[in-house]
This record gives C-alpha cells, structure tokens and sequence, in this order.
C-alpha cells in the first residue's frame, strides 16, 4: 500500500529513488527546502511501506509582475505550476501521477488560480500521453527550453508549455487550440 501525504524536511533526502530516472529534473537541496518553506501544501509525497518515497509532485503558485501586462499574452496571472512530477519506474502505471497532481489541482484551487501549467520534453510521449488524459492541453512549444538533451540527438530539446483550466477560469482563456503549433523562444517566458 502507497500512502500520499505532504512532504516532510526528512522526505528531501529519500527522493532518490525518483530522481534517478533520467527524465526527471534533479535540483539542489536547497531547491527542495525552498519549494518545501514557500509551498508546503504544494510538495506531495507517496510513501510506500517501507518508507521509501517512490512518487513526488512539486508546485507553486504565481503571476508574471504587473509590467508584463504590457506584453500581451506573455504575460501570466495568478496560476499554479507543477514543477516536477515523478514516479519510481516500478511505481508507475498505478495512479500515483494522477493523484499527486490532482492533489496538487486542489491546494490550487484553493488558491484561486485561473490554471494549472507544466513544461514537458516533446518527446516525453507517455508524459504528455497522461497529461493530456487529466485534462491538459498544449498551450504553446517552446523551442529549445531545454538545454540538455537525454536522446544524444542534439544540445537543446523543446518543451510543450501545458495547460488545464481551473475552476476559475469559466470561459478557458488561458487555453489554446493547436498549441503544438505555436512556437515562442525560452526569453518570451518571464521567469522572475
């Protein structure tokens, strides 16, 4: 039996099973302190019997500064962001991504944000493949986001920006058609 739960400052130094995939981003510690300190209710863990952490959700929640507004549609309102979800590879094919991240969609909810977003590697096919089953969307390509490339077929790989509307954004205008089809640069998204 796997048991979600928040995260604890204990869990940073157990998420190695998770983090060994190459696929998933690995930060700093301090990274993990820092989203643990600022978004507690957005740092999720499943824990299996053991102890062992085998699945985790980081998120936040933010908005692009006022002077962006000029930018049009750079510019991004009070949303939240999953910036890593991670499943053991024994773990997977068992729900967990899909409760952590609808975790993760209530606690920002509760925050009244208009959407939900996540960057993922365009060749990530089974990733985008789930997310777009729990209701996410490709708002646009970002080109070269990536400055690693885990295939060896190049230095950079794009992103697919993803979305889902929240609750409160009735009339879905933070949510794109053929987003695949939109390409925007890396230093279009303001990253504060």
């Amino acid at each position: 039996m796997t048991t979600i739960r928040p995260c604890s400052p204990a869990d940073i130094s157990k998420l190695n099973l998770c983090n060994l995939d190459p696929l998933t981003e690995n930060y700093a510690r301090s990274f993990y302190f820092d989203y643990l300190a600022k978004w507690p209710s957005m740092f999720i863990v499943a824990e299996n019997q053991k102890g062992q952490i085998v699945a985790y959700v980081m998120g936040k929640v933010e908005e692009d500064p006022d002077f962006i507004k000029i930018m049009g549609d750079k510019y991004l309102p009070w949303h939240g962001h999953v910036t890593a979800l991670t499943v053991a590879p024994q773990y997977r094919q068992m729900g967990l991504a899909k409760q952590l991240t609808a975790q993760l969609d209530r606690a920002c909810e509760q925050e009244h944000a208009w959407f939900m977003d996540l960057f993922v590697r365009v060749s990530n096919k089974t990733a985008i493949n789930m997310y777009k089953k729990m209701g996410y969307s490709v708002f646009r390509r970002v080109v070269g986001y990536y400055s690693d490339d885990p295939t060896g077929k190049g230095t950079s790989e794009d992103a697919f920006d993803m979305r889902k509307s929240l609750s409160r954004d009735k009339k879905k205008r933070y949510i794109r058609e053929n987003g695949e089809n939109y390409p925007i640069n890396p230093e279009d998204i303001y990253h504060g």
